[in-house]
């Protein structure tokens, strides 16, 4: 894995990139770009965090959806 595309997060916490992904998709739409339990069955950040933070795989595509966003 390359270290540029983790430097372009560096100094975001993965609270604030899934709150950022939250905000501008919502839940529902978060869960059909990205279809995981978490996103789909009574959602939450604190469930979603508990997820993603064990489960890098996961981690990364939420990652590179964030990634994708229009910036502010």
């Amino acid at each position: 894995m390359s270290d540029k595309p983790r430097a372009s997060l560096e100094g975001i916490t993965l609270e604030a990139l899934l709150t950022r992904l939250v905000e501008h998709h919502g839940w529902e739409e978060l869960g059909r770009r990205i279809p995981l339990r978490c996103f789909t069955h009574e959602p939450s950040i604190k469930s979603s965090l508990t997820f993603l933070r064990r489960t890098p795989w996961a981690r990364e595509k939420v990652e590179q959806l964030y990634r994708r966003l229009p910036r502010r």
